[in-house]
């Protein structure tokens, strides 16, 4: 199976982010919305299948309550990527800390 799956770490407190709401987009349309768990992932992939279409996606994190920031340094953090495999698994997770981000493909 094909999935599309993401998770979160507050490096900043050494620990998973829960609470964060993460869109997923493909074409300008909203695949999935969902929040983190307790382990900062989601409870299930945002998207699984025998094949996922070939293209551009977007993962839309929504961090601006969870870093409780004033001012806001952050409010959303959107990741494009894109599929080229259909079959293959995209693990796409995020390394958060108030003032800064990092991301990676995982497997």
């Amino acid at each position: 199976m094909a999935r599309i799956s993401t998770h979160i770490l507050d490096i900043a407190k050494g620990a998973p982010a829960a609470g964060i709401t993460v869109e997923l987009h493909a074409a300008g349309q909203l695949i999935r919305a969902c929040k983190t768990n307790a382990d900062g992932r989601t409870d299930a992939p945002l998207l699984i299948g025998d094949r996922i279409p070939a293209g551009a996606y977007e993962l839309i994190f929504h961090v601006e309550d969870y870093l409780q920031a004033d001012p806001p340094f952050f409010d959303r953090i959107t990741i494009r990527f894109a599929v080229s495999d259909e079959e293959a698994n995209y693990h796409v997770p995020l390394l958060l800390a108030p003032h800064g981000y990092s991301t990676y493909r995982g497997s």
